[in-house]
C-alpha cells in the first residue's frame, strides 16, 4: 500500500510541476497543506482580541464622559463688549474650551445669539448669514435657522448647541452651553 504524506501537496491533476501551474491554481490551492487556513483556536483568539479592544474603547468613552461631568459647570468668560459688535455683526470666540469655536451674532440693538460653530452633521465650520436669517454649513449644504439654531435643510438633524449669554453692563459673557434635541 502506497501512503502519501498528508502534509505534502498532492500532484496537480494535469501532472505538471508546481512551478508550471497557472497562476489561479497557485492563488487558490485545493490542498490543505498548500492553503493557509485559520484554525478555530486562532479565529477565537482574533474574536477575543477584537472584542476586548471594542470594550476598552467603550470604557474610554464612558470614563471621558464621567470626567467631563465631574468638572462641573462651564466657566463664565467675557466674550465681547457691545461697542465691538455692530448690529448685524458676527464675532468668533472660544467657549467653553480653547478648541471650541463659537459665534456671537448681534441681530438687534439688544438681541444677541451665540452658537457653536461646529455643524451637528460632521463638525464642519458653519457660516452665519444674518441678512438672510440663516446659518449655513458649506460642506453638505446644511442650513440652520438663525433665531433658534434648528436645522432647516440638508443632512443635519440636530440643532446647533446654543451658548448661554449674560449681559453685565456693556459686556457680554458666555455662561454655559445649552444642548438641545430636535
Amino acid at each position: 500500500m502506497n501512503r502519501v504524506d498528508p502534509d505534502l501537496p498532492s500532484p496537480a491533476p494535469d501532472g505538471r510541476a508546481a512551478a508550471d501551474q497557472p497562476q489561479w491554481r497557485k492563488d487558490f490551492p485545493v490542498d490543505w497543506p498548500a492553503d493557509q487556513y485559520l484554525t478555530r483556536r486562532e479565529f477565537t483568539k482574533f474574536l477575543v482580541l477584537i472584542s476586548a479592544a471594542a470594550t476598552a474603547g467603550q470604557a474610554w468613552l464612558v470614563a471621558r464622559n464621567l470626567w467631563r461631568r465631574r468638572l462641573g459647570e462651564p466657566p463664565v468668560l467675557p466674550v465681547a463688549s457691545l461697542a465691538q459688535l455692530p448690529v448685524g455683526g458676527v464675532r468668533g470666540f472660544n467657549y467653553p474650551g480653547p478648541d471650541d469655536r463659537c459665534l456671537l451674532i448681534r441681530t438687534g440693538e439688544d438681541r444677541f445669539l451665540a452658537y457653536s460653530q461646529r455643524c451637528t452633521h460632521l463638525s464642519c465650520a458653519v457660516i452665519p448669514k444674518p441678512e438672510t436669517g440663516v446659518i449655513e454649513c458649506p460642506c453638505h449644504a446644511g442650513v440652520f435657522d438663525l433665531e433658534s439654531g434648528r436645522p432647516l435643510a440638508g443632512p443635519p438633524r440636530r440643532p446647533l448647541p446654543r451658548i448661554v449669554l449674560e449681559r453685565r453692563g456693556d459686556t457680554l459673557y458666555a455662561a454655559g452651553v445649552e444642548l438641545r434635541i430636535a
